[in-house]
Formats: C-alpha cells, sequence, structure tokens
C-alpha cells in the first residue's frame, strides 16, 4: 500500500459550535501540512481562538467546566510540536512591533520553520492555477485566454468527478483518474517497477497520510502497548502524533558523524532494550531526512528492510522531500523500488506504506 498525498490548509467550525465561537475574538493558530490534531501547538488542541483558550484557562472561577486546559484528553495535553513553538511565537510578536513601527537592528523576520515556499516569495505553476481555475468554473473552458493542454486536463478531472462537478464527493481513496495518473508517475520514477492505482490514496497532507497508518498500527495496553520507532533529529508530526495516539516512543539516532546515517546496530540496540517495556511494531524512516537532509543510500535501505524483515516491522518511509535533492553524489532511491527489486522472499512478506507530497519539491505549494 503507498500514499501520495496533496496539501490541504482548511480549518472549518460547523452548527452550535460556530454561532458560540462567533462571538469570540478569532485568532487562528492551527498547524498546517495537514497535521491535524498532531499538530496542536504545545499543550492545547489545534483549533482554538484566543477566546476559547481563555475560557479555558478560566476554570477557576467555574470548576464544573465539561473542558478545561486540566480535564482535557491527557494524550492531547502531552503533545508538543516545535515547529510551531515558542520561537515561532516569538517571531509572530517581533513581526507585529515592525509592523508598528519599532526600531530595530532588523527590517524583517524570516522564517525557516516551515518549508512554505510561497511565503518566500516563490511564484505559483501557472498551468496548476489555471487547471484549478478551469475545475472550478467550467465556464472557463470556453474562454480563449487558457491554453489548450489546460483545457484537456480539467476537462479529463470532471469526467470523473460526480456529475462533472469539483463540488461533489470523491471516492474514499480520491478521483480514479488522480490515482491513475500518480500510478504512472511512480512506475516512471522507479524504472518500470508496477504500481497499482487501488493501492494508492490520496490524503489531505502528509501528516494526515501517515497519523492514519499510525492509528491503524497503535493497540495494546502495558507492555504490549505498540512502540513506534522514530529518528533522531526527526521532524516532530512523528512524536507528536505517538503521544496523542498514547502510543510508546522508541527513539534511534542518527550518526552525525557520518552525514547523519542510519547505523542498522544502533536500531538493533535500541529496539532490543524498548522490548522490554513495550511492542515495537513500527520502524519510520525519513528519506530524504528532515531536518538532516541526507540520502540514504541504496545499500542502506536495503539493511533498512532486512531489518524489518528479521524483526517483523511495519515501515512508515516518508519520502516527501525525494525531489529536492542538489547533490551530485546523491540520488534517491524509494523504498517500494529497492524492496521490489530485493525479490519475493522480501517483496511479499515486508509491509510498506510511503508518502509523498505535492506540496514540497513537487509543486512548492
Amino acid at each position: 500500500m503507498y500514499a501520495l498525498v496533496a496539501p490541504a490548509r482548511r480549518a472549518v467550525v460547523t452548527g452550535r459550535s460556530a454561532r458560540c465561537w462567533a462571538r469570540l475574538p478569532v485568532s487562528w493558530w492551527f498547524a498546517d501540512r495537514g497535521e491535524g490534531l498532531a499538530g496542536a501547538q504545545g499543550s492545547a488542541a489545534s483549533l482554538i481562538t484566543e477566546g476559547a483558550a481563555s475560557l479555558l484557562r478560566d476554570h477557576s472561577r467555574n470548576g464544573d467546566r465539561v473542558l478545561s486546559i486540566a480535564n482535557m484528553n491527557p494524550q492531547v495535553r502531552a503533545t508538543e510540536y516545535a515547529v510551531r513553538g515558542p520561537i515561532v511565537i516569538k517571531a509572530g510578536e517581533i513581526e507585529k512591533e515592525l509592523q508598528q513601527g519599532a526600531q530595530k537592528p532588523f527590517t524583517e523576520v524570516i522564517k525557516a520553520n516551515i518549508g512554505d515556499a510561497h511565503a518566500m516569495g516563490q511564484q505559483p505553476i501557472t498551468f496548476l492555477r489555471q487547471v484549478v481555475a478551469l475545475c472550478t468554473y467550467p465556464e472557463l473552458l470556453e474562454s480563449p485566454h487558457f491554453p489548450a493542454d489546460a483545457k484537456e486536463r480539467a476537462r479529463r478531472i470532471l469526467l470523473y468527478c460526480g456529475g462533472q462537478s469539483l463540488g461533489s464527493y470523491s471516492a474514499s481513496q480520491g478521483l480514479n483518474c488522480i490515482r491513475q495518473d500518480v500510478a504512472k508517475y511512480m512506475e516512471t520514477r522507479d524504472g518500470g517497477v508496477p504500481a497499482e492505482s487501488d493501492n494508492i490514496y490520496i490524503t489531505t497532507g502528509a501528516s494526515d497520510g501517515i497519523t492514519t497508518i499510525m492509528k491503524l498500527l497503535v493497540s495494546g495496553e502495558g507492555r504490549m502497548r505498540t512502540g513506534v520507532m522514530i529518528p533522531i533529529p526527526q521532524y516532530p508530526l512523528y512524536s507528536a502524533a505517538i503521544s496523542e495516539l498514547g502510543a510508546t516512543q522508541i527513539n534511534y539516532y542518527l550518526d552525525e558523524e557520518n552525514g547523519w546515517a542510519l547505523d542498522k546496530n544502533e536500531l538493533k540496540r535500541n529496539l532490543n532494550a524498548a522490548r522490554e517495556y513495550c511492542n515495537p511494531k513500527v520502524l519510520c524512516i525519513i528519506n530524504p531526512g528532515n531536518p538532516t537532509g541526507q540520502v540514504q543510500s541504496r545499500k542502506g535501505i536495503e539493511d533498512v528492510i532486512r531489518f524489518a524483515y528479521e524483526e517483523k516491522l511495519f515501515i512508515l518511509a516518508d519520502e516527501v522531500y525525494q525531489e529536492n535533492i542538489y547533490s551530485e553524489d546523491c540520488k534517491f532511491h524509494s523504498f517500494k523500488k529497492v524492496l521490489y527489486e530485493m525479490g519475493p522472499e522480501y517483496f511479499s512478506t515486508v509491509e510498506l506504506v510511503s508518502f509523498h507530497s505535492t506540496s514540497k519539491g513537487y509543486t512548492g505549494e
């Protein structure tokens, strides 16, 4: 099973909650990259306004509130997401001061906590915006201002939409024509290794896909609670999702002196230690690395796959930065391709879900 995912940045409040929250001063601090609840900032939930947060904190005046910081889900309260943490909040405060005319030894704040290409001035790809505009407002298909290739792509997408409308519900896995295109992309990327569209799922952000799969994998209580192996340094989505789901985090440390390489002996040592207090089931790999930037060699990937085979571990391969390789000495190898080429003994046994995203090197938005 493989997943290629697209970014989503949406916050929806409906019904009674919307009417109640409408009276509060709104100032969203909502986690991006599709993190969902795992992207919660610090010890608060992922969708809280300043006014709502104030109500939660004010439980001293009314101790019987149904929801407060003190009585909220402890797994959510334990969730931390450093990418949106105190440094970013401070940067926002400094930005406001600059906008209000404060004098500082600099004139702008450059935020490097997330890969937000457009915020840094990158312009959108024209073709993508044209196709989206045509799908959203099909009357533009008659306009002479749009190129033929964009119109052809839009017509194909609309053909697969219920009622030929982008506003219709899609299949749970995503539009079939998009999954077909993804499968073709993967086959081309992997030199002909077959890819089935039925094994591809479109999700609202790579993080949403990762969290969804982890929800399926986490089970058990006490020493049988699912353990998840994650690299250190890591993208903090993983530790946040593990906290939210009440799983057990198992750290394995990358070798900084060797270009942040993954050491099989390090994996083995930490796996054996973790078996004393949990049930390790999941091995997370970030390749290319985030935040370390290392690119795993084919041999390194083969070693990981053999390790997962021997230890009966489920592999989550986060490959969202596969387009962002700039060193002539490095080459991206997908886990799917390497696993397939290792032969049926491994390909029919090792369980793998890999993730890609349109929001990074693929489209930059």
